[in-house]
């Protein structure tokens, strides 16, 4: 399990493959990161579910693909 609070507001959230998906807005509850619209391909808010994370350095690094993430977010 992840420590959530290394998660920092604009923090690049990249996904398995190494491309950025966006940006954390912020959390949202104990298990959704929030993306920032302004880094949204559709200029809308989108979800990660926390169990996607790989782990937190500098980064958010998800177990998941860009691509396969951007198909399943919220």
């Amino acid at each position: 399990m992840q420590n959530m609070d290394m998660i920092r507001e604009h923090m690049p959230v990249i996904g398995s493959d190494g491309r950025q998906i966006g940006l954390v807005d912020h959390m949202e509850g104990q298990d959704r990161i929030k993306l920032t619209r302004d880094s949204s391909p559709d200029g809308q808010h989108h979800f990660i579910p926390c169990d996607w994370i790989d782990h937190i350095d500098a980064h958010v690094h998800l177990k998941v693909s860009c691509d396969e993430a951007q198909k399943r977010w919220q």
